[in-house]
């Protein structure tokens, strides 16, 4: 749950950069302090959270220390205060739960009765200060002031602050989209594979506000894609759902937080033994797949319920098993939120609202398939048509006359009619009793709405259709064959079309200069020119590499290796300067000579080469555009990986390294010999 755990529409954007700006991302988050009820929720939650981690660290503290003393009488004292505390906890956690089950914030405001939709809460997270570490790592590891890149160490910040407040629109996905992005870079600039960072990440679970803190990167990722998805969730919720055009909105969100409930379980499965909170369990993403599921079916029935112009009696027959598909992937929900860890994890609002869901859909089956027999004739030409579609209506053949037999007569069809608006009235008083228990969903007056207005067009029609001479006990309708036309569809957002810059990039090229790569301490060789010229060969750019050393040579005798990397040229940085410029600047020099700055490279991990792919995908600088052509032949035949899998773990074998000299290593070039020259 974020601090602004979103904004309505009319929550504005904090001051954007303007159109020169250099830095800094274009995308900001929520202004935290707009008074909006979604902001004020999301207050109120932040304060419960808070509550929440003291009240368990008291309990921490209390447990160890019951478990330490010998002394009776301190036991007996910590024991009433761990009763006190257990209480506090239980209170807390029942006004979470009634802050997580207010559903109304998040729905449209449109005057349409529609069934409210279930929204996701997004993570609330602390914030985190990457100076200290950042700092310590450039110092450490990449040799270079640190102090020189406060500037971006400063933005970085700001966008993950940005990201703990997203709006509730396309600009908030993006915004966590671009974080996302970001922190591939950051994973490669600052983590290397078995040393964190050191920087703590503290996330609060969704539902229960429970604290997880962990030092790794992938647990920051996670909670992240968690974010997005539950984000999808709530622009799903507030879509307007009575035209089409706000159904298919609504349809294309659930799909895509569908999408990142099932890209998570792969995930979890993949970076963590244990799940690090509650809400990224197992169990808990499963809940979540098959709650996405029946939104998108039920946002499927009312956009057939809208586009069903005509009253044919194959139409509500389609009506009447759309509406049972509905209710079968409810059912499915309810019994994953009835499992032994789900049971006291879930709101209990949410269970209500979804047991309601699948006994009012069950309904609604039942007062279609009796419109249908009951105020629909059938022509001799339609009759082959309607019994097919008859005969694969039930899922089992009803006990008596054929099914034919029942079309061709009226007093049959509808004394079958009558069953099944008994069936639907039943279902829908359950559906009401299921209503009146919960105390959350008793104040959503368009639900009690909802299930008012369809109780009574059920009792409306079985009046119309019960007789003063009906003494034969009403038969019992058959259940409906559940089908619908439209099944779920995984719909992966497209993450390269939120492009970002490496905060970092002035650090140099991720091919080289990255957290997984070991180089030796930045020489300076000072080199004279003889007349056999400098006596080295250049290959490539960003950075330029010393491909060859002349033995006996000038920049042999200057202590210059094969291998080298030239990082700057008479104190002027060169990590990204092209082959042309660095050859520009050696050509220049007087007759006192040159200075270079180099460094050796002594190992490399083989994720460095994939890292150039996806590097070039997110990245959009039109001064790299050059580099960005050499890398992506160079890197011809490699397979190009989805965004989302860069955090997934990796094989570590030793190909695409080329041992040199020893101990020295250096990418290969083989793909721009044509750039070697001898100077």
């Amino acid at each position: 749950m974020s601090l602004s755990d979103g904004a309505s529409d009319d929550d504005l954007p904090l001051t954007l950069p303007t159109e020169g700006s250099q830095s800094g991302s274009i995308r900001k988050g929520c202004d935290p302090f707009a008074q909006t009820q979604r902001s004020k929720l999301q207050h109120r939650r932040a304060r419960i959270n808070q509550q929440i981690n003291k009240e368990m660290r008291m309990r921490a503290g209390a447990e160890n220390l019951f478990r330490a003393t010998s002394n009776n009488k301190v036991k007996e004292t910590v024991a009433l205060e761990l009763s006190f505390v257990n209480s506090n906890l239980q209170l807390l956690k029942e006004e979470l739960e009634e802050l997580n089950s207010n559903m109304e914030v998040y729905q449209t405001d449109s005057e349409a009765v529609n069934v409210p939709m279930i929204p996701l809460g997004l993570k609330e997270t602390k914030e985190v200060d990457f100076t200290v570490s950042i700092q310590d790592f450039i110092c450490e590891h990449y040799g270079e002031d640190s102090s020189l890149y406060d500037k971006e160490i400063k933005e970085l910040m700001e966008l993950r602050q940005a990201m703990r407040t997203p709006s509730r629109n396309q600009a908030g996905l993006e915004l966590l989209m671009e974080y996302y992005n970001q922190m591939y870079y950051l994973d490669q600039r600052f983590f290397p594979l078995h040393r964190n960072l050191g920087v703590h990440f503290h996330w609060y679970d969704s539902l229960t506000g429970v604290p997880s803190c962990q030092r790794t990167l992938a647990f920051e990722k996670g909670s992240v894609l968690f974010n997005i998805g539950a984000l999808y969730t709530q622009i799903g919720a507030r879509q307007d759902r009575s035209a089409t055009a706000g159904i298919d909105k609504a349809i294309d969100a659930f799909q895509r937080a569908f999408y990142f409930s099932s890209f998570s379980l792969n995930w979890l499965f993949e970076n963590f033994s244990n799940a690090p909170s509650l809400d990224m369990s197992n169990p808990s993403l499963c809940m979540l797949v098959r709650l996405m599921v029946a939104q998108v079916q039920e946002c499927v029935f009312e956009r057939v319920t809208l586009t069903t112009q005509d009253t044919h009696f194959t139409s509500q027959l389609r009506l009447a098993q759309e509406a049972a598909r509905v209710s079968d992937v409810y059912l499915l929900v309810q019994q994953t939120m009835t499992q032994p860890l789900m049971k006291d994890y879930v709101p209990f609002s949410w269970a209500s609202m979804v047991q309601v869901k699948s006994e009012h859909f069950r309904a609604l089956s039942h007062y279609y398939a009796a419109v249908a027999l009951c105020d629909h004739t059938c022509t001799l030409h339609q009759t082959s048509l309607t019994e097919k579609a008859f005969l694969q209506f039930y899922i089992n053949v009803p006990a008596g006359p054929p099914l034919s037999q029942i079309l061709r007569d009226p007093e049959k069809r509808r004394k079958l009619g009558k069953a099944h608006l008994r069936r639907a009235v039943i279902r829908h008083e359950e559906a009401m009793r299921v209503h009146s228990l919960c105390k959350i969903l008793r104040k959503m007056d368009i639900l009690q709405d909802v299930l008012s207005l369809t109780h009574k067009r059920s009792l409306d029609k079985y009046s119309e259709l019960d007789r003063e001479d009906d003494f034969d006990e009403t038969a019992e309708a058959p259940e409906i064959q559940s089908q619908t036309h439209q099944k779920p569809d995984i719909t992966p957002p497209n993450f390269s079309t939120v492009q970002v810059t490496d905060i970092f990039q002035r650090l140099g090229p991720l091919s080289v200069f990255c957290a997984r790569a070991r180089w030796g301490p930045i020489r300076v060789i000072c080199l004279q020119r003889g007349e056999g010229g400098l006596g080295l060969t250049l290959r490539g750019d960003s950075p330029v590499l010393v491909a060859g050393v002349v033995p006996g040579g000038c920049a042999a005798e200057a202590g210059l290796r094969e291998g080298d990397y030239i990082v700057a040229v008479d104190g002027q940085d060169c990590k990204w300067a092209k082959h042309g410029e660095v050859v520009h600047m050696l050509k220049s020099c007087s007759d006192r000579g040159v200075e270079l700055s180099v460094v050796t490279l002594h190992s490399h991990d083989i994720q460095v080469r994939k890292s150039v792919y996806v590097a070039i995908m997110l990245s959009h600088s039109s001064d790299k555009e050059n580099t960005r052509q050499r890398l992506l032949s160079g890197a011809k035949g490699q397979s190009s990986a989805s965004l989302l899998n860069w955090n997934r773990k990796k094989k570590r074998d030793g190909s695409g390294v080329t041992k040199r000299l020893g101990s020295t290593f250096s990418l290969s070039f083989g793909s721009i010999r044509d750039n070697e020259a001898m100077y």
